[in-house]
């Protein structure tokens, strides 16, 4: 049987982030013809690194440049897009929301008002996030969940996830959306994450500090489960009942932030003891995600706990800082 995704032409935005790198190297290794956009280039990117950048087509330009996004899709004949790409940092929206809803709800309109106009695309996966559904006494959240956030960044994937569905619902663009918790792993050059910034500490042998009271709950999954999602959902945009629908993706580990970092200094066999700073403001202090339907509709399970996915990553962060 043929791999599904040789020979696509696939447009990726974000492809220099951490979901957008394992995707498209990913993608690459399916054989995929890869087109990304990039506005920023960031030497340390695992697409850089792995050189695989050197294996895609590179459209320079930004998301919210309408005309730019309409003519990659026509001339490199785009039939799948993987809108990842985003202002994804919470504290950076905090600090600047008017460029975060720019980048994340202006951007995401043009990359669907152009797939709209384009003759060619027969699915698009939008990355939303947990964050859209906001603060919410019922967990874990389902898709079913109302979309309610509260604070700039958690607005702005409120946004982009309702345009998203409006698109199929008004025009019938065959869309779908992932909603995903804290995406973790190798690459992940963030380091006010709190997974990548524990993990260099640690190798720096300085105590990990924690913004909040620790007592932030979180789903965390690894990233290389997220790329297997998006694919498995984008191959299934073929069927009716799939278009239009969001779906969350987690394996529901129900994890405070000073038991991740815990569990890292475990891993990691550190005596260091955190600092707690708690001093975090406008984030939200629970979330959990239940991914029945993905299970159902997509037969979609995790392959990685989350200690297996940390061991990984750490193993990844040890060599990176090694050969720096």
């Amino acid at each position: 049987m043929q791999n599904f995704w040789e020979g696509k032409n696939v447009f990726v935005t974000g492809a220099t982030g951490l979901l957008g790198s394992w995707l498209t190297k990913s993608l690459v290794d399916k054989k995929a013809n890869v087109t990304i956009l990039l506005r920023d280039i960031v030497p340390n990117s695992l697409l850089i690194t792995s050189n695989y950048i050197n294996k895609v087509n590179v459209a320079k330009g930004e998301l919210e440049d309408y005309l730019t996004i309409l003519r990659i899709l026509n001339e490199y004949e785009i039939d799948t897009i993987f809108h990842l790409g985003a202002q994804a940092i919470v504290s950076t929206a905090n600090r600047n929301p008017l460029s975060t809803f720019k980048s994340n709800i202006e951007g995401s309109w043009n990359v669907l008002e152009a797939s709209r106009n384009s003759k060619l695309v027969q699915r698009i996966i939008v990355a939303s996030s947990d964050k859209a559904y906001g603060e919410n006494k019922t967990l874990p959240y389902t898709e079913q969940t109302p979309l309610q956030g509260s604070h700039p960044y958690d607005v702005s994937k409120s946004c982009v996830d309702l345009i998203a569905q409006a698109y199929h619902k008004t025009y019938s663009l065959p869309v779908a959306i992932t909603r995903c918790g804290n995406i973790y792993g190798g690459g992940d050059l963030n380091f006010n994450r709190i997974v990548p910034q524990t993990i260099r500490h640690v190798i720096k042998k300085e105590r990990p500090i924690i913004r909040s009271d620790g007592q932030y709950i979180r789903d965390y999954i690894y990233v290389e489960d997220i790329v297997k999602a998006c694919l498995l959902l984008a191959g299934n945009l073929d069927r009716k009942e799939i278009q239009g629908q969001a779906f969350n993706f987690s394996i529901k580990n129900k994890v405070k932030v000073i038991e991740i970092v815990n569990l890292i200094l475990k891993l990691m066999k550190s005596n260091l003891k955190p600092i707690i700073l708690n001093e975090v403001k406008n984030e939200i202090k629970e979330q959990t995600l239940s991914s029945e339907k993905a299970k159902s509709l997509l037969n979609w399970q995790p392959s990685y706990s989350l200690e297996e996915g940390l061991k990984i990553t750490i193993d990844w962060y040890k060599k990176y800082f090694k050969e720096k």
